[in-house]
């Protein structure tokens, strides 16, 4: 049973910020420039700040010292983000991010990163939710509850694909609703939070909320050698709490429901991400988020 991760916010100031070079370095990463880059920027911005005697910095000066450091192209994309980043933080509104995809696409790896980058404190799982719905409903009012997603199909008759889905199905109407509840509350506090599981299947969520920027995508992995050997990684990471063989003899049914979530996220419009790299994967998240919070300041959300 994976528990609620908790991560600490990133603060960080507007147009003129006081400035940290930690802070600094960590927005930067935040905007998907890699680490090293990010905290030689923010020194080269530390010495520049000391040469002029000033202790706070404008974005203005940050892009003429970004374009000098990573060259034109490359600089002004940053500071485009980071400009996009800093409105982000500003954004009075909650953020609902919903990550969804099949067994072993990296959601959860993928989750915790966005989080930590944008300095969302709340991150959680439908596997935690349908955990805690196995505590409170047995399995034989509620069977589906009680299996992997891609077993599920064992709570109804018979074993072909169409019985995959159709478990699945089932276990996946059961966990939206403490799904729902969990959005709910969020909203009612205004908090940000970030959710993935393989139950946030586009078209069987909303569309949008009302006073909250929803950002919806699915991770898929086409590759199927490098979908398995996420299972092997998983297998090492948790030292065999998660047990390989259950997921290699399940596989197919594992790729069968990665097929239907991507089907579904096409015909609904909702972005779908190769994870083939965890870098690229986070960066074209995060360029959903900033695209949903524009869109928001716009007076598009809601």
């Amino acid at each position: 049973m994976r528990e609620q991760r908790h991560i600490e916010p990133l603060p960080l100031g507007g147009e003129d910020m006081p400035y940290s070079k930690g802070l600094m370095a960590r927005a930067l990463i935040a905007t998907g420039m890699s680490a090293v880059r990010a905290y030689e920027l923010a020194r080269r911005l530390d010495v520049d700040l000391a040469d002029r005697g000033t202790a706070s910095v404008d974005l203005e000066r940050m892009h003429e010292l970004a374009v000098e450091f990573l060259g034109d192209e490359e600089g002004r994309q940053a500071m485009r983000r980071l400009r996009r980043y800093v409105e982000l933080r500003q954004l009075e509104l909650p953020i609902i991010l919903l990550i969804g995809g099949a067994t072993g696409s990296g959601k959860s790896t993928i989750a915790t990163e966005i989080a930590y980058r944008l300095g969302i404190s709340r991150v959680t799982s439908t596997d935690f939710v349908r955990q805690t719905m196995r505590a409170f409903f047995s399995r034989e009012f509620m069977p589906s509850v009680h299996y992997s997603s891609f077993e599920a199909g064992r709570a109804v008759t018979g074993i072909a694909t169409e019985q995959v889905i159709t478990g699945f199905l089932d276990q996946t109407r059961n966990v939206l609703v403490g799904v729902h509840a969990s959005v709910e509350r969020a909203l009612e506090e205004g908090w940000s939070m970030v959710l993935e599981g393989v139950h946030l299947v586009p078209g069987m969520l909303p569309a949008a909320l009302q006073n909250a920027v929803l950002v919806q995508c699915v991770l898929t992995i086409e590759d199927e050698e490098a979908h398995s050997k996420h299972f092997f990684v998983r297998d090492v990471a948790s030292d065999g709490v998660r047990a390989l063989d259950k997921y290699l003899e399940g596989f197919e049914d594992i790729r069968a429901i990665q097929e239907f979530i991507v089907g579904r996220a096409r015909e609904a419009g909702v972005a779908v991400i190769e994870n083939e790299n965890i870098e690229s994967a986070v960066a074209e998240v995060m360029e959903l988020v900033f695209a949903e919070v524009e869109r928001a300041q716009d007076g598009g959300a809601g």
